[in-house]
């Protein structure tokens, strides 16, 4: 019979994997506890850094439909819950394991489909929601722009042929 204070884990875990937009799995192995704080400090705009027990990820995952994981929850290991970008979360983590390389990326979850460490690598590559908008944003009034001074090209011509005509015939009398 499982442990009431277990089964609540397990149920807690499994909930944040379900509501975030992508869970990201972690081995801080190595990493003191000032460091960790500072690793929540840099994640805490885009995700929340939970450690977990493998054992209760594990049934978690499982509840939560999610096979691929069994292999990668071994060892110390702590959740990224990312409740913004994930884009953001990604990248945050690299930054932070560049200057602290004992926290390694095992894998992640998004979109109900495991994610391998390369997966959460490539991820960490791509721009960021804003940026992409932004360059959106940029195209789409390029594009507006081209689009106006095609239709004011006509008229703009127009002007100045009938500016040039007048030019002549005052230069005729």
């Amino acid at each position: 019979m499982a442990r009431p204070d277990k089964v609540a884990a397990v149920e807690g875990i499994r909930q944040q994997v379900a509501e975030s937009e992508a869970t990201v799995l972690t081995e801080y192995r190595g990493l003191s506890v000032a460091e960790l704080k500072q690793l929540r400090n840099a994640l805490r705009d885009s995700a929340t850094y939970v450690v977990v027990k493998n054992t209760l990820a594990k049934i978690a995952v499982k509840e939560a439909g999610i096979d691929g994981l069994d292999d990668t929850l071994t060892g110390p290991t702590a959740l990224a819950y990312v409740h913004g970008d994930p884009v953001t979360a990604a990248k945050a983590l690299r930054e932070f394991a560049k200057t602290h390389h004992a926290l390694a990326v095992k894998g992640g979850i998004m979109d109900g489909r495991a994610l391998s460490a390369e997966d959460i690598s490539k991820l960490a590559d791509l721009d960021s929601r804003e940026v992409t908008l932004a360059k959106l944003a940029g195209v789409l009034k390029a594009s507006l722009q081209r689009a106006a001074q095609v239709f004011a090209a006509p008229a703009s011509k127009t002007v100045r042929t009938i500016d040039a005509l007048r030019v002549k015939q005052e230069a005729a009398a």
